[in-house]
Formats: C-alpha cells, structure tokens, sequence
C-alpha cells in the first residue's frame, strides 16, 4: 500500500506541473524514479531492487516507443519509468494500457468539442494510406505539427486509478 501511495503522491505532482506548463519537469520524474528504486531496495531487499529496475525498466522502454512515434513527450517516457519503479511492472502496464483508452476518449472528446473530426479522420487515412504505399512511418509521423495534444496527465492519473482499482 505504502507503494502505490508514493507512486500517487507523484502522479499527483506531475499531473499539477503537466497541466499547468505542459511539461513534467526532470527532477520530479528522477526524484520519483530514484525514491521508487530506493524504496523498494530499502523495503524488500535485492528482490525488491530487482522488482523496482524491471518495472522502471519496462515502463520507460514502452513509452520510448510511443514518443518515437510523438504520441507522448519525453516526460512521459520517464514518468512511466517511475510508475514502474515504484509499482513493478504489472502495474505499470495496466496504468499505460488504460491511460491510452482515456486518452483516446479525451481526444475524441475534443474533436466533438471543436467539430474538426472528419478533417482528423481523413488524416488518419491519409497517413495509413502511405505508411502501407511506402512502407514506411514517415507518414505517420510527417505531420506532427497539426497533431491533435493535451496534457497526457490527463488520460494518466485516471488510468493509474483505474489499474489500481483493477489490481485491487
């Protein structure tokens, strides 16, 4: 319990500075992933460590993918490493998998809300289109500027509570 109190303690500071500036500053995503690892060192032994330093591994490897392909900001990516390093690896992965459907109902949310959802979708095809003619991703990630973003906190601090709540 203790765990997952810091690891909220975190995505309550984060989800703050995220909405406010649109960035989770580094010393809050190092101290949360060096607080993660030391704790459950500290707590658990090397068992724990190793427990800590998979999940930190692993939740920054996944996100690393997501920002390669610009669907999440580098703060992000070491974010989820703290997630992991706090909560392990099973946590971890249920946090990203309902964040990314909180996500996608967030942005369908604001399309509805601004009225450009056939432009996007258009958009969507087009760049589906030319990742299968050229076989490439440069189609997908050729037209970051008129991407569609909101603080990704926003899908992240509900889906951490739903894994939670799922975990539990």
């Amino acid at each position: 319990m203790a765990a997952y109190m810091g690891c909220g303690c975190f995505l309550a500071a984060a989800f703050m500075t995220d909405v406010r500036t649109r960035k989770i500053p580094n010393r809050l995503n190092l101290l949360f992933a060096l607080s993660g690892l030391l704790y459950r060192g500290v707590s658990h032994g090397a068992d724990g460590l190793l427990f800590a330093l998979q999940g930190c591994a692993a939740g920054f490897a996944t996100l690393l993918l997501l920002y390669l392909l610009g669907a999440v900001g580098a703060g992000d990516v070491k974010l989820f490493a703290g997630i992991g390093a706090w909560t392990g690896l099973a946590f971890a992965a249920q946090t990203l998998l309902y964040s990314i459907l909180f996500a996608g109902v967030i942005g369908l949310g604001i399309l509805c809300w601004r009225r450009e959802g056939l432009v996007r979708i258009k958009m969507i095809f087009g760049s589906l289109a030319g990742l299968f003619v050229f076989r490439s991703l440069s189609p997908l990630t050729a037209d970051r500027v008129n991407h569609l973003t909101f603080p990704f906190m926003w899908a992240v601090l509900p889906g951490a509570l739903a894994g939670y709540f799922y975990l539990h």
